[in-house]
């Protein structure tokens, strides 16, 4: 019979390989995030728009090891939730658990929306789920054994959170006030493990500081004018019920789980135990239970003081302590019937939402009528793109401006890679360089049938006209809606200042 350690390191490894592997082989495209983020990271910036930069560095560093492919996201994505499931692992064996309990934590977290349907779509709501689950484990580590090493692994991990999302800032925040909160951690404040976890930090980030200054803090800006304000004083309460019941929803595949293991007759029996068996350290039930609920409750009560909207999708790194919560509350597997029945149940779950996404790939474009992200035909309209410029001016295509979703797939799949002038907006495109830019010209971008411009060149070229357009049907689909892109071969010395207007 296979240890738990190895069925853990089994169960981990194929569950992520299968992940990375059946998008690898079978998206015809990329999907939305993951073009977008190939297009930032084309520029290798210090920031972008919309988010922090790690994302998009390690896409473009994927673009490389692959030699110039896409599929390099996926794997991305396997590997990011791989490492979560490896700090899941250890920091349950130092809460205590056994190898066995472990084991199952990671089966149960695994069944978790979050680390199932999205996984595709390596981002960084993807990205933060090692971060997270790390930033905890260490910190977990710092408070038993004091070591320095472990404080400065926690203030790089940190600093690499807030280059993957500010959104990591809660997480800091909870690991600050449960410093000050229980004696037992406060006894570190006096010492030089978090000062120095803090200066490391700072040190790391400080680049991405000095660029959000320079660039008027850009990023806040953006999420600013994407977020959601109260339209009524009903918000205030919709909006956290809402985003709760949808990460309640998110864990239905653990409570099927949980459910499969007990019989009828124990589950008249079930009792919610926190802490479990083998936690008998009080400190580190606390630990669990602040870390598992202190970032939800923050959101929540966000949300209901300002109504705000927050993306449910938000909640992905929020729950890597699931299946070590359940673990512990329903004291599996010590009060199973048949564990061998809740494997089954937690394998056919990963075999329905791998289905789903290999029906995705491969059955939609046989009855979906409208145009999918993965089966929007990217590399067929890049090339086109780029070859029509090529003969229209004689040089390579340096400079593409319009809608973000055809505008990126040339930075991606083009054989010059040009850059995204997003918008045609040098505030939302700080790494365009002006003078380049009318040294080689920009090719203008946008979809649909009509023959108007957006108003985003409208204004800037009112004498232009499209100079073509062509439609484009996904690889091998029967009925899918074609997409038409329009375009016009901005020459250089011709190219608009958006910011004169």
């Amino acid at each position: 019979m296979m240890s738990a350690e190895r069925s853990a390191l089994a169960y981990g490894i194929t569950i992520c390989l299968l992940w990375a592997l059946i998008p690898s082989l079978f998206f015809p495209n990329p999907p939305l995030d993951v073009v977008e983020g190939f297009a930032w990271g084309r520029e290798m910036a210090l920031g972008y728009t919309k988010h922090p930069p790690m994302q998009a560095w390690l896409l473009e560093l994927s673009f490389h090891l692959t030699g110039g492919k896409a599929y390099g996201a996926y794997w991305l994505s396997g590997i990011s939730i791989g490492l979560g499931y490896l700090a899941i692992w250890h920091l349950a064996r130092r809460l205590g658990l056994s190898a066995r309990q472990a084991f199952w934590a990671i089966v149960l977290t695994s069944v978790t929306f979050y680390f199932t349907l999205p996984a595709p779509e390596f981002n960084p709501n993807i990205l933060q789920i090692p971060v997270w689950a790390g930033m905890i484990l260490f910190f977990h580590r710092a408070l038993e054994k004091g070591r320095l090493i472990d404080w400065v692994i926690l203030g790089l991990l940190a600093a690499f959170g807030l280059y993957t999302k500010y959104f990591v800032a809660l997480l800091i925040g909870a690991i600050g006030l449960y410093a000050l909160v229980f004696p037992s951690a406060r006894r570190h404040v006096m010492t030089p493990g978090p000062w120095l976890a803090a200066v490391v930090c700072l040190l790391a980030f400080a680049p991405h500081l000095a660029w959000l200054a320079k660039t008027d803090f850009i990023t806040f800006q953006y999420a600013a004018s994407r977020s959601h304000g109260a339209a009524g004083w009903i918000d205030h309460f919709y909006n956290p019920v809402n985003f709760l019941g949808a990460q309640i929803a998110n864990h239905a595949g653990l409570f099927l789980v949980v459910l499969a293991g007990f019989s009828l007759a124990s589950l008249k029996k079930i009792r919610l135990k926190l802490p479990a068996p083998k936690l008998e350290n009080r400190s580190d039930s606390l630990f669990l239970l602040w870390f598992a609920f202190l970032p939800l409750g923050v959101v929540l009560l966000a949300s209901a003081v300002t109504g705000n909207e927050f993306k449910q999708m938000w909640g992905t790194p929020m729950f890597v302590l699931s299946g070590i919560l359940a673990v512990c509350a329903f004291r599996v597997p010590v009060d199973w019937s048949s564990p061998k029945r809740a494997f089954i149940t937690a394998a056919l779950i990963q075999a329905i939402f791998l289905g789903v996404i290999t029906g995705q790939a491969l059955l939609e474009p046989l009855w979906k009528k409208k145009l999918s992200r993965i089966h929007y035909p990217g590399r067929e309209t890049a090339l086109f793109l780029s070859d029509e410029w090529q003969k229209e001016t004689g040089t390579p295509l340096a400079y593409v401006a319009g809608e973000m979703w055809p505008a990126a797939h040339l930075t991606l799949f083009a054989p010059s890679r040009p850059s995204m002038f997003l918008n045609h907006d040098p505030i939302e495109s700080p790494w365009i360089d002006a003078e380049d830019i009318q040294k080689k010209g920009v090719l203008l971008v946008w979809t649909g049938d009509g023959t108007e411009m957006p108003q985003m060149f409208r204004h800037l070229y009112p004498t232009a006209t499209r100079q073509g357009f062509k439609s484009f049907h996904a690889p091998g689909s029967g009925t899918m809606r074609p997409v038409t892109l329009n375009w016009i071969i901005v020459p250089p010395g011709k190219v608009a200042d958006a910011g004169s207007d």
